[in-house]
């Protein structure tokens, strides 16, 4: 949870991003692709290139042919207040042949709690009737925070032992992350069909939900990405008052929260590969909630060459995109002024990058031209 004066921090930055636009290095822009959604909050491309974006309210939109469709893919009545809704979603790695989309969820019945759930794809709509509910989430009580809901599947599982990744915030309650009684500040692991894998890290001393534990210890891990081709995997983990992370995921480890927030001394404890500490909204290396993150892995290769398996990363308040090298962790930056409070940052089968502005309400494009250097 933020504090009141992050919010109006928020705000203000919003409406000096909207004047200003984006900078970027020279040869680069951004493009705005439309401004018809409606509190967006993460985008995925199909394998067949279309562009799903979930609205918080509970509706997926989708992008075909660079054009909003105006039926949505699906509608799904949901909890949308703080940070619950409508959060994320993943492709089936044999969508060509099963049509299967995931979707995380906040679900109003029998009690607000959070949902994983399987639908069929029918050209641009979901088959009517097709949910077939993977996993239920503990209820969430009051709380209307730290929702998190980033779905990934491993890119590396063969097909036929496919894994679903999901990340679940601490529910606002810092000593959930902690519990291995519960879901809560953890990276969850399942097979596809909602069972729990026997080699997960905690199957053997725990139970319930507590054995598809993969790794504790997170506050709101709010978006996480894979490596294509390697078993890397960055965690976006929004923090407290103090320090945003990014962390590589390892099987069974605990990443410290609320024992630690940032760096750790404590050789229990995994650190962050990088943490930036919060700050002034102007800042180009302070921020407030580190809101999306991508690995630039292209068979398109739009960007320069030396960006391929670079890991671009955003904050939300200060709107300003960084790039970390993953072979030694320096960071460098890259843009800054980008359309108010991005989330959610994808690569697109063309090469460029995407993201979504919730202030605004759209998805935007970063491009680049060589002709423009």
């Amino acid at each position: 949870m933020k504090t009141p004066l992050f919010i109006f921090f928020c705000i203000i930055n919003a409406f000096m991003l909207f004047a200003h636009g984006a900078e970027l290095p020279e040869g680069f822009f951004e493009t705005q692709v439309t401004t018809e959604l409606e509190d967006p909050t993460s985008l995925k491309f199909s394998p067949d290139g279309r562009l799903f974006v979930l609205q918080q309210t509970g509706q997926i939109r989708v992008l075909k042919n660079g054009a909003l469709l105006s039926q949505p893919f699906l509608k799904l009545d949901v909890d949308g207040r703080g940070e619950h809704g409508l959060l994320g979603l993943e492709f089936d790695p044999e969508f060509d042949s099963n049509s299967y989309v995931y979707v995380y969820y906040t679900a109003l019945t029998p009690a607000i709690h959070n949902r994983v759930s399987r639908f069929t794809a029918q050209g641009d709509q979901a088959l009517e009737g097709s949910e077939k509910i993977i996993l239920e989430l503990d209820d969430v009580g009051l709380s209307i925070f730290h929702s998190a809901g980033a779905l990934h599947f491993s890119p590396d599982n063969a097909s036929a032992d496919k894994k679903l990744f999901i990340g679940v915030g601490d529910n606002a309650n810092r000593k959930n992350a902690q519990l291995k009684s519960n879901p809560f500040g953890k990276i969850l692991r399942i097979n596809a069909d909602g069972s729990i894998p026997q080699d997960n890290p905690f199957y053997n001393t725990t139970t319930g939900i507590g054995r598809a534990i993969w790794a504790y210890g997170f506050r709101n891990p709010f978006s996480f990405h894979f490596q294509r081709g390697t078993d890397r995997m960055y965690i976006n983990d929004v923090g407290a008052e103090s320090w945003e992370d990014i962390k590589e995921g390892f099987i069974g480890k605990n990443y410290g929260w609320p024992l630690a927030e940032g760096y750790s001394n404590n050789p229990d404890l995994v650190s962050p590969i990088y943490s930036y500490p919060h700050g002034p909204t102007t800042s180009e290396t302070e921020g407030c909630a580190i809101s999306g993150g991508a690995f630039y892995d292209s068979d398109n290769l739009a960007f320069p060459k030396r960006f391929q398996g670079q890991y671009f990363f955003m904050d939300y308040c200060s709107g300003w995109l960084r790039v970390l090298n993953p072979q030694d962790h320096t960071v460098s930056p890259f843009g800054k002024g980008l359309a108010s409070n991005p989330v959610s940052l994808e690569v697109g089968p063309d090469g460029k990058f995407y993201f979504l502005s919730r202030w605004l309400h759209g998805l935007f494009a970063i491009e680049y031209n060589p002709k423009l250097n």
